[in-house]
């Protein structure tokens, strides 16, 4: 009589697997359609597992930012704060676009995960050992990803593509005619001629920041 094929092993359950999944499910379907039903279901097991490696939801959400936080290059002053914060800025924006859940999460939630702590220390060490007072270090820090985020977040949310631009600017002429509105008429032509392409980088802005947080700095 033919033995009966063994089953595959499951994989053992763990923190880690929990929250791996908890971001794959995320990326594919957003962070609102997440439970723990759901999930559980993905690993095969009932929610109640999951209770024994994550205590509830908000300790799943607080996981992933912080999985997320880890992937953001630390800024290390080798000489130039302003390279670093550049450097630092532009890793999170490409890290928050792979995940697009996670920006609403980092600003809505207090986020004190071994990740975070680690980011926001190196952060706020960085800009004191340029020469910024704690104080100015913390408006720094957060002048700087205000931006950051707000242009993820409207990048993300922005509702047409950037090869569609003339085409929308063209569709929407008529509601801007010249005689009311001239400037932002004139910005839609240049955008439907070509001559300028709408799109909005994200380093233009950066450099305007740090630029003028480098002349607050040297008039103190």
């Amino acid at each position: 009589m033919a033995k009966k094929a063994a089953k595959k092993p499951k994989t053992a359950l763990s923190k880690d697997l929990v929250l791996r999944t908890a971001i794959k499910f995320a990326n594919e379907h957003g962070i609102e359609s997440l439970s723990m039903r759901k999930l559980g279901e993905l690993l095969g097991v009932e929610a109640m597992s999951l209770y024994n490696h994550v205590s509830n939801k908000d300790a799943i959400l607080d996981g992933i930012v912080d999985i997320v936080a880890g992937e953001i290059a630390l800024p290390e002053l080798d000489g130039d704060w302003k390279n670093a914060m550049r450097r630092r800025a532009l890793s999170a924006h490409e890290v928050l676009m792979r995940y697009p859940w996670a920006t609403i999460l980092i600003v809505s939630r207090p986020n004190v995960g071994p990740a975070m702590l680690r980011y926001v220390d190196a952060t706020i060490g960085c800009l004191v050992q340029a020469g910024y007072s704690y104080a100015m270090a913390d408006h720094v820090w957060n002048a700087i990803d205000s931006y950051v985020y707000g242009f993820t977040l409207q990048k993300l949310n922005f509702p047409f593509q950037p090869e569609e631009y003339a085409e929308v600017a063209k569709a929407y002429l008529p509601q801007i005619p010249a005689d009311q509105y001239p400037h932002l008429n004139g910005m839609s032509q240049e955008v439907i001629s070509g001559h300028h392409n709408g799109i909005h980088e994200l380093q233009f802005g950066l450099d305007l920041i740090l630029d003028g947080l480098q002349r607050m700095r040297d008039d103190h």
